[in-house]
């Protein structure tokens, strides 16, 4: 009889042991990420081709004016590299990339105030509890958008640009351009751009739906978007100075949008991923709902019609022939992006960016006075018979994250 309780503790001494030796960086002021420099330790320690990352890094390059690309696999920083204004301690315009926090910030409002907001994703939000500043609703259809039509970009929204598209029940449909965002009315232009189609009938990337989702958010916590991601995440997690871009043309934005433009360190950008990639863990403590990152990674009901779940992007399709099924991530303008990959324990952050999103007045948060204004002029490479050129967009993300996932060797 002793055997078995013998094993069980074993068993369990185990588990406590391999839970105690999960690794989290401390803050970069405490010395940061654990780092591997040598092509050796890289190979032996977490499992990756120093080579090969290089090539992903030349490849970065060609991708946008300014930009980086950091690598971390099992809790190793194995690959740190910036060229032109980007750099450790700068604080860009993420664009887009700042989605993944809203939909983040949304998870842990839902888990953390679910006696206020009980329906969860389900909720009909276009209603007087939740969202006053819309009514009377100026059109009837906007009554059947829930909080997860909003965060899947499958709210009937129109898309935005100048020749926006969509897609319903597998057709491309090409729509015409209408007014998005204004920053200086953010919520209510948000709230007024018009509907293409009904809730659910159809997808098309439309900013102004996470940034309602903030609005949310607001009403439901009674905090600020940036407030709520500094206590539940960057304090805990232990970012560096960050924020929101909030100044624009002399304006400043009484509100974070939640659309984008958040402006975090790099290192913490990956802090961020590395989180998700542990289910949301973080030094012994559950910082996301476990359940809610999941959602993100997979096919959601709410958006049958994409591969996009709750502002990620996601490979669960395998559309991304080159990326384990498990992949998920969120773009930004300019050429920024961040991915996950929890099955290899892998999380790449590649910025991006013109010389505009740069500006260290977008901020309130002090920038370094040396800037590297080497690539001030750069212009992309023209595409040839013989030559891609150069690859930006969410194009030259997919190819950075098959790229780096072509690195791994065990």
């Amino acid at each position: 009889m002793r055997f078995p309780v013998f094993s069980l503790l074993v068993a369990v001494l185990g588990m406590s042991l391999a839970s105690a030796a999960e690794y989290f960086p401390p803050p970069d002021s405490q010395g940061g990420w654990r780092t591997l420099t040598t092509p050796a330790a890289i190979r032996k320690k977490a499992g990756m081709d120093a080579a090969a990352l290089e090539r992903a890094d030349e490849f970065t390059r060609r991708c946008a004016q300014n930009g980086g690309l950091l690598v971390v696999r099992k809790g190793y920083l194995v690959h740190e590299r910036y060229f032109g204004r980007a750099g450790r301690h700068v604080n860009p315009d993420m664009a887009s990339t700042g989605k993944a926090y809203t939909s983040i910030a949304c998870g842990i409002m839902l888990e953390e105030f679910r006696d206020r907001i009980p329906d969860g994703l389900d909720t009909k939000v276009f209603t007087e509890r939740f969202l006053p500043e819309a009514m009377p609703l100026d059109d009837p259809r906007r009554s059947e958008i829930t909080l997860g039509h909003l965060l899947c970009m499958s709210a009937g929204y129109w898309g935005e640009g100048g020749s926006p598209t969509a897609v319903a029940e597998g057709r491309v449909i090409s729509l015409k351009g209408v007014p998005g965002q204004n920053i200086r009315d953010l919520d209510q232009s948000s709230l007024k751009v018009p509907m293409w189609t009904n809730a659910g009938a159809g997808y098309s990337y439309s900013s102004p739906a996470p940034h309602i989702a903030s609005m949310v958010l607001r009403r439901v916590t009674g905090m600020e978007l940036d407030r709520f991601i500094d206590e539940r995440l960057a304090q805990p997690m232990g970012w560096g100075p960050w924020g929101y871009c909030l100044n624009r043309g002399g304006f400043r934005m009484p509100h974070a949008n939640g659309a984008g433009s958040i402006a975090v360190h790099a290192t913490d950008a990956v802090r961020f991923g590395y989180c998700l990639a542990h289910g949301g863990r973080w030094a012994g403590r559950q910082l996301i709902p476990a359940a809610y990152i999941a959602r993100c990674a997979k096919p959601s009901p709410f958006n049958p019609h994409t591969p996009f779940s709750l502002q990620f992007e996601h490979n669960a399709d395998g559309h991304v022939a080159g990326a384990p099924r498990d992949a998920f991530w969120k773009s930004g303008a300019g050429g920024f992006g961040l991915l996950i990959v929890p099955s290899l324990d892998l999380v790449i952050y590649k910025l991006g960016g013109n010389n505009g999103q740069y500006d260290p007045t977008l901020t309130d948060v002090p920038q370094p006075k040396e800037v590297d204004t080497s690539r001030d002029e750069w212009k992309p490479i023209a595409r040839t018979p013989f030559h891609e050129g150069s690859l930006g967009g969410d194009d030259g993300l997919r190819r950075v994250l098959e790229m780096v996932i072509a690195a791994v060797r065990d």
